[in-house]
């Protein structure tokens, strides 16, 4: 779009606040009041700004405040989890437009619903796809793609929905909900931290200075990759330690731990933590131990980043019950760390991509004008 840089720092600036007022812009923008007058002006000629009200000062005098035109758009946010998908759709002010869920493999549906509900006339500038996986370069080197199979069939499916020639970033799932800890959940107020995500599979997201650290590869924290097991006779082997801290293995150990007086095994996460919550001895037992695992991963993070936060997500990872035995492993073998659970729940991922795409909706707005996410 062919803005002047003073409108597009305007435009940047209004974004993030959702509304303000001429001498509110000037300030965040770093600008005089003439010049943003003329931004202002050149913005509501392309109708990405619009006066929504007036507010009056303490002098009593009033003054014209200022909202997103329709014409600036709106962006999508997908979600692939491993059993469903979570879809947002935003106005670049962050503003909720439409959302919807629905099972994994009904996707492409769950997109296209989302996509009906934006209001018409708003185009869509941006959409960030949150996958669990790593994401590459594809082969004619033209866009971005999950990097192995993990991901790749769901996101194939999904893509035949998505409207063509809107930019379509990939980030890794983790990242993404790590972002939500940081500017909405347990980690606000601090600039570095670990999201650890202990579910079906098992993940890491650093937050070093207030940035998502994503590595030479965009494999920084991908924790299934760690060499497990490591001892005397026993090959490690790629993604064994997902394996052993995953949800699958976790009610499996629990079965093989259940006996006969113990009342029905638990076929879910859900249940097992509620009857550790009721003091059932072997489902206590069965917590008690997978808290000391995940305390031991926690330690090996400590021990690379001392982040001196670790927040605990996931399918498994955010049930408060771990935390005692996570905090009393990661205590005995590490430097003292805080440790604290989710506050974003399973919304984390699709909030905190719709933050990135808002962010890289801007960006297309601006011209490539960096904003903070």
């Amino acid at each position: 779009m062919n803005l002047s840089e003073s409108a597009r720092a305007v435009f940047a600036v209004l974004a993030a606040s959702g509304t303000a007022t001429r001498p509110q812009l000037a300030a965040g923008a770093g600008l005089s009041k003439p010049t943003v007058s003329t931004a202002v002006a050149e913005l509501e000629a392309a109708g990405l700004a619009a006066c929504s009200g007036t507010a009056t000062g303490g002098t009593g005098r009033s003054a014209a405040v200022y909202g997103l035109g329709p014409p600036a758009g709106a962006v999508l946010a997908v979600d692939l989890g491993p059993t469903h998908t979570q879809v947002r759709g935003c106005a670049l002010d962050g503003t909720l437009l439409a959302q919807g869920t629905g099972p994994r493999a009904d996707a492409a549906d769950t997109v296209r619903g989302a996509l009906d509900a934006l209001p018409a006339g708003a185009p869509l500038r941006a959409i960030v796809v949150a996958v669990g996986d790593v994401t590459a370069r594809d082969r004619e080197g033209t866009g971005m793609r999950p990097a192995t199979a993990k991901a790749g069939p769901v996101f194939d499916a999904m893509a035949v929905a998505l409207p063509p020639g809107v930019p379509v970033h990939l980030e890794n799932n983790v990242n993404c909900a790590a972002l939500a800890e940081l500017h909405e959940g347990a980690a606000r107020g601090r600039d570095s931290f670990g999201y650890l995500r202990i579910g079906v599979g098992i993940g890491l997201g650093i937050v070093i200075g207030g940035h998502v650290l994503r590595g030479a590869n965009g494999a920084a924290g991908e924790l299934a990759r760690l060499p497990y097991p490591w001892d005397d006779g026993r090959e490690p082997r790629q993604e064994a330690l997902e394996e052993r801290m995953g949800s699958r293995s976790l009610l499996r150990r629990a079965e093989e731990a259940w006996r006969g007086t113990d009342g029905p095994c638990p076929r879910t996460p859900e249940g097992l933590f509620a009857l550790a919550e009721e003091r059932h001895a072997t489902a206590g037992l069965v917590v008690g131990e997978h808290a000391a695992d995940v305390g031991r991963l926690a330690a090996a993070v400590v021990a690379v980043l001392d982040p001196g936060l670790i927040v605990l997500g996931g399918g498994t990872g955010a049930f408060p019950q771990l935390l005692p035995g996570v905090r009393t492993e990661l205590a005995r073998l590490s430097w003292p760390t805080e440790v604290v659970s989710s506050t974003v729940g399973d919304s984390g991922t699709v909030a905190g991509a719709s933050r990135l795409a808002v962010a890289h909706g801007i960006q297309t707005v601006t011209g490539g004008m960096r904003v903070k996410h």
